[in-house]
């Protein structure tokens, strides 16, 4: 009986080793490819009491603009590992007419291309001008939080977080 309960043991220590191994190696292979497609930028959060009047204006404007689905900020990752950013925060502008208050979407945009390296937690992009950017970048499923100093996009640079939403 004791030989029995010591093999069921043994057997059951070897399912969840094998188990938990196969688990590791599956995370592995999605967080690589987790980082393709398209990803538009949705929330901008910042500490209201420690961010600048321009970082919270900011986020005002990304969360009117995100109600509307207009994306300010977009980020494509190609499986041949080139990637573009567009980015139309420098074209927003307000339209205060009498007590109404909107902001209307963008038409322009400048657009960035470079190529990435992705290794589940960090990308690293060269863009057109040589210069390297190291982003550290949390997936979880459809949401990627980037530190929003990391990006060096103008009008983005200040502290708090870039989410992104997948397309």
């Amino acid at each position: 009986m004791m030989y029995k309960n010591i093999l069921a043991i043994i057997g059951f220590a070897f399912l969840l080793v094998s188990c938990s191994s196969d688990k590791n190696e599956a995370e592995a292979e999605v967080g690589a490819s987790s980082i393709l497609g398209t990803w538009d930028a949705t929330e901008l959060r910042i500490d209201n009491a420690t961010a600048s009047d321009d970082s919270k204006f900011l986020k005002g404007a990304l969360d009117l603009l995100t109600e509307k689905d207009c994306y300010i900020v977009t980020l494509q990752f190609n499986e041949d590992l080139s990637a573009t950013a567009t980015n139309s925060a420098s074209y927003v502008v307000l339209d205060v007419t009498g007590s109404n208050f909107n902001i209307p979407c963008p038409t322009e945009a400048d657009e960035q291309s470079s190529t990435y390296t992705f290794d589940g937690k960090t990308v690293t992009t060269i863009d057109s001008d040589g210069n390297e950017l190291v982003i550290d970048v949390t997936i979880n499923g459809d949401i990627m939080t980037v530190d929003a100093a990391d990006l060096d996009i103008p009008n983005f640079s200040d502290d708090g977080q870039l989410v992104f939403v997948k397309r």
